[in-house]
């Protein structure tokens, strides 16, 4: 997700984002820990975009 397609989303959409993407990750990391995933890249894609979202959310209460 770029941080382009982030701005655009409203703040209860980054919300329920921020969720999906948490779990997503522990889910990943889960995954990695009992056999190595075939692309562990995606682990840094989804932490970074965890991020992301959060620093968005950050920003927009700090507004």
């Amino acid at each position: 997700m770029r941080q382009s397609e982030i701005i655009e989303l409203s703040t209860a959409e980054l919300q329920e984002k921020l969720g999906e993407l948490k779990k997503s990750y522990a889910d990943l990391k889960m995954a990695h820990s009992v056999t190595p995933l075939e692309n562990p890249l995606q682990l840094r894609q989804v932490r970074r975009t965890v991020a992301r979202v959060a620093t968005e959310l950050t920003k927009r209460e700090l507004q």
